[in-house]
């Protein structure tokens, strides 16, 4: 019989550092051949055509499968279970798969789906990589305060005490095989502690914690780690399906609008433009690339609350719809027409 094929589930908020961390390990896989699937949540692909553009050799169109406009663990056999049955037609078989989920994604129904009947024999998850974003815990973004969130429960069971965002978080941990800090460089040494402190006590017990700066972590460390975590679950609880008695994840407490916009003025301008609607709409997370008038080259762009990083990513192609495409992400409802108005009329 043939081994079963692992699969390293990559996890983590939105604009924690997956796609970098990825993009690394893809251009370090040593001989690997690595098949990559890729979740959005929402209906502008930008995590998948940031690898394809990354230049990463063995990264072929063919090894990356993409499921945009959803959540992963929503649509297990949707979705899911078909692309991983696609993957294993494939000859020759991928030695790993690696899994990029959404950043709104609840990890245990993904590692649930390997006991699918259809994909069991023939597939092991070989570890949960959750990749948290140290610069935006020192921000505060996540309660990490559990004792005052259970002493909140108890003083009235009847109300959810902790936010979405705190949530999901407290999912995302629990599910880890391993964790790995991103951006630690944006964030001094003593909060960094305070940090990694706050995080070991929600973690579970013997899961282990690396850095890494600018995704570089190496791939020995985080392929190959043989947990087979899909035997794992009742070690791995679901906050979210404890509080909602195991109800469906419908991701009611998050919304996303895709804009597609002419070029703008210029890339001073267009971060302008981006810093205001964030701070005026409470913007979690928004990424997608950008047509300047003044550029020949595509602006790749990425925000994380009031954090913009902006690069120019490639050249425009021939016949490329030179225009703006970005992926807006925050707590619902988001202000649909607000947010369309702030960009249709920027900054000056």
């Amino acid at each position: 019989m043939q081994a079963k094929i692992p699969a390293t589930i990559i996890t983590g908020f939105l604009g924690a550092g997956k796609t970098t961390l990825i993009s690394h390990l893809l251009g370090h896989a040593a001989g690997r051949r690595i098949a990559l699937v890729i979740n959005e949540f929402g209906d502008i692909g930008v995590d998948a055509d940031l690898i394809r553009g990354c230049g990463v050799a063995g990264c072929a169109e063919a090894d990356i499968t993409e499921l945009a406009n959803g959540c992963i663990c929503c649509t297990v056999a949707e979705d899911f279970i078909p692309a991983m049955q696609l993957i294993l037609s494939r000859t020759p078989r991928p030695d790993h798969i690696v899994i990029e989920t959404s950043g709104l994604a609840l990890p245990q129904p993904l590692v649930r789906a390997f006991n699918w009947p259809e994909i069991a024999a023939e597939l092991t998850v070989d570890g949960v990589v959750t990749v948290v974003d140290a610069a935006a815990l020192a921000a505060g973004r996540f309660a990490t305060d559990e004792a005052a969130v259970e002493a909140s429960r108890r003083a009235d069971p009847m109300l959810d005490h902790e936010t979405p965002l705190g949530e999901l978080f407290a999912d995302q941990l629990i599910a880890a095989d391993m964790i790995v800090f991103a951006k630690t460089d944006l964030v001094g040494a003593a909060r960094l502690a305070e940090i990694e402190s706050g995080i070991a006590r929600r973690k579970r017990a013997g899961v282990a914690t690396l850095h890494a700066r600018h995704g570089a972590v190496d791939p020995a460390a985080l392929l190959g780690l043989g947990f087979g975590s899909e035997a794992d679950l009742g070690a791995r609880p679901s906050r979210h399906e404890a509080d909602h008695g195991g109800a469906g994840h419908e991701h009611d407490d998050f919304d996303t609008i895709a804009l597609h916009l002419p070029p703008s003025r210029d890339k001073s301008t267009l971060i302008e433009t981006i810093e205001n609607a964030v701070a005026r709409h409470d913007i979690l997370r928004l990424k997608g690339f950008a047509a300047l008038e003044d550029s020949p080259a595509r602006l790749a762009v990425q925000a994380v609350g009031p954090r913009i990083e902006t690069w120019f990513e490639r050249p425009w192609r021939d016949n490329e719809d030179r225009r703006t495409a970005l992926v807006v992400i925050g707590e619902s409802p988001l202000d649909r027409d607000g947010i369309a108005t702030a960009f249709a009329a920027p900054a000056s």
